[in-house]
């Protein structure tokens, strides 16, 4: 199936990447990887992404992200990207175009809405981007293993998430191998961070709210918190994960306000319950021990529908 995909792929003669909105690592990775893998060979593209690239990310390689296409181009390729509407504002980009579509990705609620799809449940997308460049004949450059080894990081959780096997080990030899910077990397995205995120850190962290005799514990980030210490939405990138670390706490829920009475979910879990169950019965999705959502309401209107969810699961 992959074979398949790499020669339908190498095939086109232009291509836009699409990276999901909200972008992390992995999704960054996987776009600006294929990027390279595409000029190598001769293939026109150009990757876009609809929201700002966090700082991390551009001090990394990913300042050549678009906000829109400009490239009159013959194929469209999602990385990371479960359905076409995580790609936010490009949504209607990609519906509407008559263009040859391909979706690329590891979710499990992936809905396979391209025309060519390879979707493998795994550690992260770059696992499969680093296989799809083998199959396509493309030796993988230092740059590339950087930005392949940036997603698997990223969604592997260092290589400490559950869903981690000898394969996820194996393509992370691969990266190495070509020259990735694992301690570098490391450095930038996880042991470095700037005085604001310290303080918004200890801000939110100091109001965690727990629920269902300790079993989930939710982060709760409004925009005064921000504002108060001048800190941007891209900098909570890792706040879900924290509560985690308290013994008896099986789910932890980060809920980001975006505007008045609307929050942006993100859900981890250490293995008892599906988030991605949790996370599907709000419209939303991704894998099961972590996934996000949209919701609605006050905050104690969404705590409480978080609180059922999750309780349903347990």
């Amino acid at each position: 199936m992959l074979k398949k995909f790499a020669e339908k792929l190498s095939a086109v003669r232009s291509a836009t990447i699409l990276c999901h909105m909200r972008p992390d690592g992995d999704t960054i990775g996987s776009a600006l990887a294929l990027s390279l893998a595409l000029d190598s060979l001769g293939i026109e593209n150009e990757v876009c992404c609809e929201s700002v690239v966090p700082e991390l990310f551009v001090n990394l390689g990913a300042g050549k992200i678009r906000n829109k296409p400009r490239l009159d181009s013959e194929a469209i390729v999602c990385v990371d990207c479960a359905d076409e509407f995580r790609l936010g504002e490009l949504s209607d980009y990609f519906l509407k175009s008559k263009k040859k579509t391909f979706n690329i990705d590891h979710h499990v609620s992936n809905t396979r809405y391209a025309d060519v799809n390879y979707v493998n449940n795994c550690s992260a997308n770059c696992q499969n981007m680093t296989r799809l460049f083998q199959e396509m004949h493309v030796e993988i450059t230092k740059e590339m293993a950087n930005f392949l080894m940036m997603g698997l990081l990223t969604d592997s959780g260092s290589f400490t998430h559950s869903d981690v096997n000898g394969e996820t080990m194996r393509v992370g030899g691969v990266l190495l191998d070509a020259g990735a910077d694992i301690d570098g990397l490391t450095y930038q995205m996880f042991r470095r961070q700037k005085k604001t995120r310290f303080l918004l850190n200890t801000r939110v962290m100091n109001k965690v709210r727990f629920f269902l005799d300790d079993r989930l514990a939710c982060v709760i980030v409004m925009q005064s918190d921000l504002e108060a210490v001048g800190a941007k939405p891209e900098m909570t990138e890792g706040f879900v994960d924290f509560p985690l670390t308290v013994d008896g706490v099986e789910v932890s829920a980060a809920l980001m306000e975006v505007k008045r009475e609307q929050f942006k979910v993100s859900l981890r879990s250490k293995g008892e319950v599906n988030v991605n169950e949790v996370a599907s019965s709000f419209g939303g999705g991704g894998h099961v021990l972590a996934s996000g959502c949209m919701l609605f309401g006050s905050v104690e209107e969404v705590l409480d529908k978080l609180s059922f969810a999750v309780s349903r699961q347990l």
